[in-house]
């Protein structure tokens, strides 16, 4: 589901982060920015990092739907799930899969789609790495290990992000369910869209400076300091709305939306149908109570 759903809307997330760390770029709208890179760079430029950001994505995705169940399962226990309790698995989920063990693939994906680009910021330090092996080696040899780590602090902060989505999505779902025996593909796909629109929204600022952590080559940071502590999050918030005021904080916001929202409603739509899927093959009743 996410493999599909992520080839599909992957040059969104293109244009996305270009806005985000590329802020003097003219180009404002997805359409734009999307013609522009093609223009300039070719027309496979917008998929250019797609084999790791698509394999780290799978990675994240298939632990985090895994550890979510799982933790459901054991909590629960037969019971009825509730709305508070999707939202602190959620976390727990999202803080042991996407910060602690995903972080440095992320920061080596950036770092990795943004090669080749054609910045219109002069203070950013372009990036020349031959694949994800290089780029690892790159990295801990010149900024340190650590590095690996820039923007741990809002990614861990970010991981409402899917906590947010998961209790809109399950209390949603509990909703349709008590009027009909079973999700439609419709059901799933408009409830995972409006699930995600929702925790895109809260979270965008930070996710903003997370992608601008995370690539970190920039000319302001000459000795190549880790960054992401709470300091450097407030600082580069305090930045971006001085210099471009409070909608700063949302740029690309709407290549993000159309990227996260459509991912992942076709993601949820997949998930669904493989999951009946795989209780129609294991002979099994699938369980509505959730």
């Amino acid at each position: 589901g996410s493999m599909t759903a992520m080839t599909v809307f992957f040059p969104l997330d293109t244009a996305r982060l270009r806005l985000q760390v590329d802020e003097k770029r003219k180009s404002k709208t997805t359409p734009a920015v999307l013609l522009e890179i093609i223009k300039e760079e070719g027309l496979l430029a917008p998929y250019r990092g797609w084999f790791p950001v698509i394999s780290s994505l799978c990675c994240s995705n298939f632990v985090y739907f895994y550890t979510f169940n799982s933790l459901k399962a054991l909590w629960v226990k037969g019971q009825h799930s509730t709305t508070g309790k999707d939202l602190v698995l959620g976390v727990v989920a999202g803080s042991v899969v996407n910060v602690l063990l995903t972080t440095p693939l992320w920061v080596v994906n950036t770092r990795l789609k943004l090669q080749g680009a054609k910045f219109r910021n002069e203070d950013i330090v372009p990036t020349n790495y031959k694949g994800i092996i290089d780029a690892f080696h790159q990295i801990i040899r010149d900024e340190g290990v650590l590095a690996l780590w820039n923007g741990t602090f809002p990614s861990l902060l970010l991981v409402f992000n899917p906590a947010i989505q998961f209790m809109f999505y399950e209390g949603s779902k509990r909703k349709l369910l008590k009027k009909q025996l079973q999700l439609t593909s419709l059901d799933a796909f408009v409830i995972g869209a409006i699930a995600k629109a929702v925790a895109t929204t809260l979270t965008y600022p930070l996710q903003t400076v997370q992608s601008i952590l995370r690539f970190g080559r920039h000319r302001l940071n000459p000795e190549n300091r880790t960054l992401g502590s709470l300091r450097n999050v407030l600082y580069l918030l305090q930045q971006r709305v001085r210099r471009f005021g409070l909608m700063g904080l949302y740029k690309g916001l709407e290549a993000k939306l159309l990227q996260t929202v459509l991912t992942a409603a076709l993601m949820f739509l997949v998930y669904e149908k493989l999951t009946a899927a795989t209780f129609t093959v294991m002979g099994l009743k699938h369980s509505r109570k959730h």
